[in-house]
């Protein structure tokens, strides 16, 4: 598993950056094409694009899965566990994109995406890169388990996000359909959602998803570490005896 599985973040990661810069592509292409004052203003179609949860989870999950590969072909040959920051990067990346496909799945399915998103970048972006982060969740060689405190920082970003969302939606003009206000996605929209009990009703839902799914990430890691911990134990022992 530690020779190949590098490999295996690296290929995600050139993926998900191709993936993140046609979508971008397509946003500005939209934009530029644009009849209307608000559909041709870049800053803020460029803006709202690094806004999206998904793409914003994307960017950490590629960031991670290279920096984690790198570190791995490093320590292939050895059984060092993987510095503390890394899992703890590495916990986040995961939660955040093995939400994102749930979300998707479960929420947003269902939006058309003709002339928004290519079928391609929308599966790469909602179904592929969760489905890699959690297979690395599983399967990644080298995981240090992590302080249950570690669920605190998880959760940080995901709760910033929700705070800028909701503060920045009411200060922005919607691209190509020029109402007073912004929001990434249906369910953070009070207009649509009946007012903001609906929309908290939703984030406290997604909120306990996000809990339960990085404490599930935190939990898978403590116990690869135990089992590590247990089979090196149990190698050093018979090296041991050999040695009498």
């Amino acid at each position: 598993m530690t020779t190949w599985w590098p490999y295996v973040r690296l290929a995600a990661a050139i993926l998900g950056f191709a993936a993140l810069t046609r979508q971008l592509a397509i946003a500005i292409g939209n934009a530029q094409r644009a009849e209307t004052e608000w559909g041709a203003h870049l800053p803020t179609v460029t803006a709202n694009f690094f806004s999206y949860f998904t793409v914003l989870s994307n960017l950490i999950a590629a960031v991670t899965l290279v920096i984690g590969a790198v570190w791995m072909l490093r320590h292939r040959r050895d059984r060092t566990p993987e510095p503390l920051w890394l899992s703890t990067l590495f916990a986040c990346a995961s939660t955040y994109m093995i939400v994102t496909g749930i979300v998707y799945n479960v929420l947003l399915r269902q939006i058309a995406i003709a002339g928004i998103s290519d079928v391609w970048t929308n599966e790469t972006l909602h179904v592929i890169i969760p489905l890699v982060m959690l297979a690395d969740v599983l399967l990644a060689p080298h995981r240090r388990a992590l302080p249950w405190s570690s669920l605190w920082v998880v959760a940080a970003f995901p709760i910033a996000w929700v705070a800028y969302t909701l503060l920045r939606a009411g200060f922005i003009t919607a691209p190509f359909t020029g109402t007073a206000w912004w929001y990434p996605y249906p369910f953070l929209d009070p207009h649509l959602q009946g007012g903001y009990p609906g929309v908290i009703a939703y984030v406290i839902g997604i909120a306990a998803v996000i809990i339960a799914v990085g404490a599930g990430v935190i939990w898978a890691g403590r116990r690869q570490w135990t089992g590590g911990a247990k089979q090196a134990s149990a190698v050093e022992s018979e090296r041991r005896r050999a040695s009498r």
